[in-house]
């Protein structure tokens, strides 16, 4: 448990760094990216378990995602400014590559309705590389 929290705290950290980084360098429109991530990968994923391509399984990893990211119930909880959406980003991102795997980048792009650039780095994060299909 203690590991968890103090990953958790550099995890935060760097987060916090990184949008007052993009605050204090005039980059707003990146702060709100930043900022609206979670409500994008929501959209996502509910676009990702409707769709029929994406094999039953990771449909359900999906679902389960979209449930941890709804719930009020959270490690974190969503009223702590930056930090509260941290675990649903570590899920999101951790459902996001088993769907990168089984269905591909093309399936996941019609699906996300935030900048490509995002969607870029979100995929690079992952592990799966932007340009080609997993």
């Amino acid at each position: 448990m203690r590991t968890l929290l103090v990953s958790a705290a550099i995890v935060l950290v760097i987060w916090l760094v990184a949008v007052a980084f993009l605050v204090l360098a005039g980059r707003r429109s990146a702060a709100k990216e930043l900022a609206t991530l979670v409500p994008n990968l929501l959209h996502l994923f509910r676009g990702l378990f409707r769709d029929p391509r994406i094999p039953r399984g990771t449909r359900a990893l999906v679902l389960l995602a979209v449930i941890w990211i709804a719930s009020p119930i959270d490690l974190i909880p969503e009223f702590v400014p930056v930090a509260g959406p941290l675990d649903d980003a570590i899920v999101a991102a951790l459902v996001l590559r088993r769907v990168l795997r089984s269905a591909g980048r093309e399936v996941v792009a019609e699906h996300w309705r935030g900048e490509a650039a995002t969607l870029d780095r979100l995929i690079r994060l992952t592990g799966r590389s932007s340009r080609y299909p997993s």
